[in-house]
């Protein structure tokens, strides 16, 4: 009995704490939609313009089948593209600290890479590639694998020499040093570039859908543009925008899962 008093008591304690750590961004977020709405109305903004906050709930509520459906195939590109940036953003950072001359040339061919406006890839992409999930998905990856790479790469390297060198005393090769040493030190880092990283995604699907699509959020919110529908726009945008902040938090989640030890950064705590 006591026990679950107690179980109960750590809940409610949990509880009151997330409200707490919420309170101050929520209240913002009104104050600010109140000015926004009282600015609309006080200087007879044109809805086609900028659509007060009451019109883009409107459209939110109006066309929620539609926003909808285009946040599945958004967020399926997203999910894909995300997951092939991780893979190869660890592989080649794996490539490079573990086969030193590999990556004397391959990183600055790196780097040079990510300089490319990729809004400038998106079509080329579209004319290899066709108009279906494919141009996306490696858009998504082009833009979103360098925050992987650099931050595993940043753990991998920042290991203290002392702990390689007495791995290297008993006895163990590089591959046990890499391993058992550098690849759990680089976690932390690298679910760091994983939180960019899937921003970047979200940001790659967006752009990919601007350059050719005929389904998904940014469709949605080039048609819309073009019909002068403004509510809708912004309805997209914040549709977007939620997706964004969820994929993120997910992110934040697997990194307490996978890496508790790791040190979090905790806003309420900073103020």
């Amino acid at each position: 009995m006591t026990m679950a008093v107690t179980e109960k008591a750590a809940r409610s304690h949990e509880f009151s704490t997330l409200i707490i750590r919420l309170a101050p961004g929520a209240v913002l977020l009104g104050v600010m939609l109140i000015l926004w709405e009282a600015a609309i109305r006080l200087f007879h903004v044109s809805l086609f313009v900028l659509p007060a906050p009451s019109d883009i709930a409107g459209a939110l509520v109006t066309n929620a089948a539609t926003l909808a459906a285009a946040t599945l195939v958004t967020a399926k590109e997203v999910l894909i593209g995300f997951a092939l940036a991780v893979i190869v953003g660890i592989a080649l950072a794996l490539l490079i600290v573990r086969f030193r001359l590999l990556g004397r040339a391959l990183y600055p061919l790196i780097v040079l890479f990510q300089t490319v406006p990729k809004v400038a890839l998106a079509p080329i992409f579209i004319l290899w590639f066709g108009y279906d999930l494919a141009p996306k998905v490696i858009l998504i990856m082009v833009i979103a694998f360098f925050p992987v790479t650099l931050d595993m790469l940043a753990g991998l390297q920042s290991v203290e020499q002392s702990f390689v060198s007495l791995m290297r005393s008993v006895g163990a090769r590089e591959n046990d040093v890499m391993l058992h040493v550098r690849i759990p030190h680089a976690l932390p880092h690298l679910m760091a570039g994983m939180k960019v990283a899937i921003t970047f995604s979200v940001i790659g699907a967006i752009v990919g859908e601007f350059a050719g699509a005929s389904a998904g959020l940014g469709y949605v919110i080039q048609f819309a543009s073009t019909q002068l529908d403004t509510p809708m726009v912004f309805a997209a945008l914040v549709v977007v925008s939620v997706v964004g902040v969820v994929f993120y938090y997910v992110i934040e989640v697997l990194e307490h899962l996978l890496v508790p030890w790791a040190p979090k950064f905790d806003a309420a705590n900073r103020i």
